[in-house]
């Protein structure tokens, strides 16, 4: 499932092409992804603005001057495409053909959005574990799916006088701590694994232990590999790629995740990456300088 670092860099790729726009046009080619669409879907996006794009955990969010929000998932394996002309080289979108009748019609191309960019936005899910739904602006932090949310790893809020409250006592391993959404949002297997290794952390360390003198290593290697990620594109692994169909590099740098059985890349670290598993989740990591 796409994390933060894939979610951000597709909200920028739709970006130039949504906020402030207007949806001129919407089509829906099945009446469900991984929930039925909401009654009047397509209708009641068409024709509104989006006044605001932004992200909150692994959601892109769109408010429109309706009063609703649009809320997207990606899901397992979902695609956000944008195809534009004329101003299409300046915003870093795909160029095409206008009159090409194969734009939003592929087999698992699910919903379609024109806006007034001029743009075509395709969302394109095989698996349809995505998720588009409309809720009330106002009422956006109560739903079901952010109330109870932890802050962003990249906000003000997320410092280390709230990391060290948040860890303090927990009796679960860091890594799992660190992939409660409840404690922060938008982190996942990757990331995770690969702030614990910079950090040099041990990702079976009990959350509690976490010192006083660690935590301020730890937030600065989540800020970190966060960044890096967001400035690579992402990590393309599956079906990842970004708005305008690059595929993400971040992958290329993995220090550990995905890497068993390889030397760590620590400089003076003679040690091997080792996967073990965790929650039923495969955990990377170097036993000899995460401790």
């Amino acid at each position: 499932m796409p994390e933060l670092p894939e979610v951000e860099t597709v909200r920028l790729g739709l970006e130039p092409v949504l906020e402030g726009h207007r949806f001129t046009k919407v089509v829906t080619r099945r009446g469900d992804l991984r929930v039925p669409f909401p009654r009047d879907f397509a209708k009641r996006l068409t024709g509104r603005r989006v006044k605001r794009l932004y992200r909150r955990a692994k959601y892109i969010l769109a408010d429109l001057d309706s009063g609703e929000t649009l809320v997207i998932h990606l899901g397992m394996s979902g695609r956000m495409s944008v195809y534009a002309e004329g101003r299409a080289r300046k915003i870093g979108v795909y160029v095409h053909d206008a009159a090409s009748a194969e734009v939003g019609n592929g087999k698992h191309d699910h919903v379609v959005m024109e806006t007034d960019a001029p743009a075509t936005i395709v969302f394109t899910d095989h698996r349809r574990f995505g998720l588009m739904i409309l809720v009330a602006t106002d009422a956006l932090d109560q739903d079901k799916l952010f109330k109870g949310l932890g802050p962003e790893p990249l906000s003000d809020a997320f410092d280390a006088k709230y990391l060290k409250q948040a860890l303090d006592g927990k009796r679960t391993p860091i890594k799992s701590a660190l992939l409660d959404q409840r404690v922060v949002v938008g982190l996942g297997n990757i990331y995770v694994s690969e702030a614990l290794w910079r950090a040099g952390i041990s990702p079976k360390r009990l959350a509690g232990s976490i010192s006083g003198p660690r935590i301020v290593p730890l937030l600065r290697a989540i800020h970190a590999v966060l960044h890096d990620a967001i400035a690579a594109g992402g990590s393309s692994l599956r079906d990842y790629a970004q708005a305008d169909g690059n595929l993400g590099e971040f992958q290329h740098r993995f220090a550990v995740y995905d890497r068993a059985g390889s030397p760590c890349k620590k400089k003076r670290c003679k040690g091997t990456i080792k996967r073990i598993v965790q929650a039923g989740r495969s955990t990377f990591y170097c036993s000899s300088c995460q401790k």
